[in-house]
């Protein structure tokens, strides 16, 4: 493992001395905040097709920039999304991929995570080291996004060639053994009009779970051609590497009680256990062209490939007391060999947009008009999941793995996907502005021996901004989505299957101002959709309503010259309806609090010196879909803090982080997948990095 680390580092070296610094400026250190500040991130692009002001969005936006991934140790959309409330881990398993929820709708893997507003696969960790910002659309995105799932859209904003020379170093420790390190690079080469960024990291992955360990490398590059003053072409591309044992979750003990373990515990610990192999790639390109100050086109595209093969000594249920799912009363679970090796996807998104100014008598306009693509293939094999013999969670038990042969994999479903959209903003006055647009979705799915869809849907997008003044503006808004059918799981009659596509609708009110350099904001919002789930033929199917109403709250920026605050809270109240099923009807659905809320404050003590912490609290979830087990409620404490100092005449930060200091026991994440796992969040933990600028 360190013979990984030690490579790339050395690799990310051999770059920077490659590229000497000419020009060379002093880097200043950015204030630090939790979301779209008003002069941090003014403006977003997820919620359209171009930047726009987050004050004048009718929609819930939240942003995070390289500066605060920086100064908050960010290292992944996990520790992100602790930042924003309506955001929670959906079957995050340590080890494997990253999912989560918004607004209490889990994600689609396949599009609801973007890359410079095009698809990619969100099966593996999604790698922050090339990624400029992070920007979460809450809410259904149809317009924008086309297919995707209801509670909203994750966009990595890719780091681009800087005007001025940059080069940073970041190394960061651990408690476990953890080593990471990560080299950017950027600046203009002799012939002004090309630019370059590199971006080169290196982990040892060493977890909280004992024995969730790996290794992840990564390698990135983006450059720009200025071909003229109207004319800016851009590529990237971008390779990461990623092995890792996966740590999985706990079933309830006699199928109806919390389990009582440590967090660090691991039941993936069979001496023939292996990590889970991950590969992921970009390759990416951008052409804009800007006719006049007021009209420009933009064609953009994207092939993502995704490659994973998959390990795991997995428990599940208690043959002895016939528990399907759940553990035995003394702490025994059956464990299974599970493997699928070779799953691939292959993604490529495409877009042409044309955007621009004008008016028709006293009403302005802001028009964008243009068509995309999707197409997606993907390949798997038939998987090995073989009972292998019984384990404990207190007292683990070597077992010997399955016999049974690895499985070729092969294409099983396609994707293809084509849009077309348009959008008039509308100044009816000088303080209200009309959002209208419309998509047309034309998807085709085939799967092998399953009858292939076919099937176009228009997907309309309304909304009313009011802006009295620059500083405050109200909206409603009104808007239709559209999201591929969910996949049937392991063991039900129709498993591996996907649904048919199902649409959604949403109705949203919010408020946006500024208050003595304080950015406020909230939503009340209304989403409905078909609700998905197993009968009692243990059939996948879709029947009945999901209906998620909620309100969110965030407010962030400097309450003082020192003092930067930021606050945000989601209350969500579920309801499932009309399946004429008890276990469903009128139920809570499960790992969806109530309440989730974070409040974060820095203060700046010196020029040197300062500190931050913030606390988080979410409210208990379900287990189960009768709503009969109910994990409790948490707290959790963090605290952090940086000084600055200069090397040399280089600037360099030292930065450290406790998480978790009361070492709070607590259940992260209560999945309804596989028959329902508990993850448990991770106890006390410590951060220790340093970063050069030179």
């Amino acid at each position: 493992m360190y013979k990984n680390t030690l490579v790339v580092s050395a690799a990310a070296l051999a770059i920077a001395q490659a590229f000497p610094a000419h020009g060379q400026t002093q880097a200043q250190m950015p204030e630090v905040v939790v979301t779209a500040v008003r002069g941090s991130a003014p403006s977003a692009s997820v919620a359209g097709f171009s930047e726009a002001p987050l004050l004048q969005t009718p929609a819930s936006v939240s942003v995070i920039t390289r500066e605060q991934m920086q100064d908050l140790d960010i290292r992944s959309t996990t520790d992100a999304a602790r930042y924003d409330a309506s955001i929670s881990d959906a079957y995050n398993a340590v080890g494997y991929a990253e999912q989560f929820s918004i607004r209490g709708f889990k994600l689609d893997n396949a599009r609801s995570y973007r890359k410079d507003g095009l698809a990619i696969s969100g099966d593996t960790q999604i790698p922050l080291e090339n990624k400029e910002a992070i920007q979460v659309l809450k809410g259904l995105a149809g317009l924008t996004a086309g297919v995707a799932a209801p509670g909203g859209i994750v966009d990595y904003t890719v780091k681009r060639p800087t005007n001025e020379t940059l080069r940073s170093v970041l190394l960061e420790v651990r408690e476990r053994g953890t080593v990471y390190g990560a080299v950017d690079l950027g600046g203009r080469f002799e012939d002004r009009r090309f630019g370059y960024r590199i971006n080169v990291a290196g982990e040892r992955l060493r977890s909280y779970i004992d024995g969730a360990d790996g290794h992840r490398n990564f390698v990135s590059a983006a450059f720009d051609w200025q071909i003229s003053p109207q004319a800016l072409l851009q590529v990237d591309a971008d390779y990461q590497k990623k092995s890792q044992v996966t740590a999985p979750g706990y079933q309830l003990i006699n199928g109806v009680t919390l389990p009582n373990v440590a967090a660090d515990t691991m039941l993936n610990d069979q001496p023939w256990s292996k990590p889970v192999e991950t590969t992921s790639s970009n390759l990416g390109a951008r052409f804009q062209y800007r006719f006049n100050a007021d009209w420009q086109a933009v064609v953009s595209a994207n092939r993502h490939e995704f490659r994973r093969d998959d390990y795991t000594a997995f428990p599940y249920g208690c043959s002895a007391q016939e528990l399907y799912p759940g553990f035995c009363g003394n702490g025994d679970y059956d464990v299974y060999d599970y493997r699928s090796l070779g799953e691939k996807k292959k993604p490529l998104a495409a877009r042409a947009v044309v955007t621009g100014r004008f008016a028709t008598g006293t009403l302005t306009h802001e028009l964008a008009a243009g068509i995309d693509y999707f197409g997606n293939k993907e390949s798997w094999p038939d998987y090995v999941y073989e009972y292998v013999g019984v384990s404990n969670i207190y007292r683990p038990v070597a077992v010997a793995p399955s016999p049974l042969p690895d499985q070729p994999s092969f294409e099983r479903r396609k994707d293809n996907e084509r849009g077309a959209f348009v959008q008039d903003i509308v100044g009816l006055t000088d303080t209200v502005k009309l959002h209208a647009g419309a998509r047309y979705a034309k998807v085709k799915r085939s799967e092998l021996d399953v009858a292939p869809t076919n099937a176009g849907f228009w997907l309309p997008n309304v909304a009313l901004v009011f802006s009295p003044n620059s500083d405050v503006a109200v909206y409603a808004s009104y808007a239709q989505g559209l999201e591929h059918g969910g996949i049937a799981p392991i063991e039900t009659t129709n498993e591996n299957r996907a649904l048919a596509p199902g649409k959604s609708k949403q109705v949203e009110v919010g408020a946006k101002a500024v208050v003595n350099g304080i950015s406020l904001s909230a939503a009340l919002f209304q989403i409905d959709k078909g609700l998905e789930y197993i009968d009692a033929a243990n059939t996948y199917v879709r029947n009945g309503e999901a209906r998620h109403r909620g309100v969110e709250f965030a407010a962030q920026g400097k309450a003082t010259r020192d003092l930067t605050v930021g606050a945000s809270l989601a209350a969500l109240h579920t309801e499932q309806s009309g399946t004429g099923q008890s276990i469903y009807d009128g139920k809570r659905v499960t790992n969806v609090p109530a309440l989730r809320s974070t409040v974060f404050a820095e203060y700046v003590l010196s020029p040197a010196w300062k500190v931050n912490g913030d606390w988080q609290f979410a409210s208990k979830k379900a287990f189960d879909e009768e709503n009969t087990v109910f994990v409790p409620k948490y707290h959790l404490l963090n605290f952090g803090g940086a000084y600055t100092a200069r090397v040399n005449g280089m600037p360099l930060v030292v930065r450290a982080q406790v998480r978790n200091v009361l070492d709070k026991f607590y259940w992260r994440d209560v999945t309804p997948d596989l028959g329902g796992y508990l993850f448990p969040g991770a106890e006390r933990t410590f951060r220790l990095s340093a970063q050069l600028d030179f």
